[in-house]
């Protein structure tokens, strides 16, 4: 089905299109909604999806059609939520016809017992062929840029190949990174609209954030309480504009102190939806760790890793971030969120203490 145009007044201007990182990557979205994307009004070619500006695309599914040219395939590829179709060129090697004449010495060559490498690049290119040809009810991966054809939205691949699957585990894989993807990237919306004076700044709840981030990675601070930090949003309440005029009645609202805590109490939250600190234990005396200071968290996602990395459970793969997770709140904190789990798993892998075996797998040396 095709989707219709966004109009004009909703679309974010194309300079800004560059600040979105989703821009310049493959978006891992479902079938259904690279159909039900709206195409962009200024630059075609160009599709919206919940504002963020797509290009490229990258599917996982199966085939579910196929038609063949001379130049090349056409594969109907389906993930589970629609089928879209996905324009494969065939590589120079798929072009090439086999000459039988040589086929026979490159045999008798190879049967002498010494090495023949013509015979060896032969096997290499009928290996890449076999995965440049799917037949229905193979797994592939496209990746590639939307185009629109004849009325039909496709997939014009730039690359593609045949998905080895047996047991799933890729398929599993995909499913569980995609949903990620979207709560994350997709379905949150990139604020890139400069505010209305011309200051990039943002709005005082971002500068908030800027300043006790700030504040925290200069000084190495390793804990702290609300009111260690309070003092430094002050200018922020101090500078606030008074919205009555000096011949009206005072309105009643909140006082600058309590502005002040307000503003502290969602700059808190927001750093702990992060991952950048996080309350050990949650009680009336608010003490907060800083998740990238915090020694006993490291060691702790460290040693998880390295004890259960031997089992034989984990040994082949690793150990998923989700187990990691549910091991460190038991033997640390129940609060520990996985936004600062996923910070002090960077840090480990920076300082070659632990290597990640896929996006969500890590093992130790």
């Amino acid at each position: 089905m095709q989707a219709a145009a966004m109009d004009s007044a909703e679309e974010p201007p194309s300079m800004l299109w560059g600040l979105d990182p989703i821009f310049s990557a493959c978006a891992r979205l479902y079938v259904r909604d690279i159909l039900q994307m709206t195409e962009s009004t200024q630059v075609p070619g160009i599709y919206f999806y919940n504002l963020h500006p797509i290009y490229k695309v990258d599917v996982l599914g199966i085939v579910v059609y196929k038609r063949e040219r001379d130049d090349f395939f056409c594969y109907g590829v389906d993930d589970g939520t629609g089928v879209i179709n996905c324009l494969c060129w065939k590589s120079d090697l798929l072009k090439e016809e086999e000459e039988p004449s040589k086929s026979g010495a490159k045999h008798s060559d190879g049967a002498q017992g010494g090495f023949n490498p013509v015979a060896e690049l032969k096997k290499l290119r009928q290996a890449q062929q076999q995965r440049c040809r799917l037949e229905i009810g193979d797994l592939i991966r496209v990746r590639g840029p939307v185009k629109t054809s004849r009325q039909q939205r496709e997939i014009m691949a730039s690359a593609y190949y045949k998905v080895n699957d047996p047991v799933m585990a890729v398929q599993v894989a995909w499913m569980m990174e995609v949903p990620q993807l979207y709560r994350k990237c997709y379905d949150k919306r990139l604020q890139v609209q400069p505010s209305a004076d011309g200051n990039s700044g943002g709005s005082p709840l971002s500068k908030a954030t800027k300043i006790i981030k700030e504040f925290l990675e200069q000084k190495s601070v390793p804990r702290f309480r609300p009111y260690d930090v309070q003092d430094l949003l002050q200018p922020l309440i101090s500078s606030q504009p008074q919205t009555a005029a000096a011949d009206q009645e005072p309105v009643a609202g909140p006082s600058a102190c309590q502005q002040l805590r307000q503003l502290l109490k969602e700059v808190l939250q927001i750093l702990q939806d992060e991952g950048v600190v996080y309350r050990k234990v949650k009680s009336q005396d608010e003490v907060y760790y800083v998740t990238a200071q915090d020694k006993d968290l490291l060691m702790v996602v460290k040693d998880v890793i390295r004890e259960d990395s031997k089992r034989e459970k984990y040994a082949e793969k690793g150990c998923h971030v989700l187990h990691i997770l549910s091991a460190v709140r038991q033997r640390h904190s129940l609060n520990v969120s996985k936004g600062a789990l996923e910070l002090v798993l960077k840090s480990l892998e920076r300082n070659s203490d632990i290597i990640s075996t896929s996006d969500s797998h890590y093992t130790a040396f």
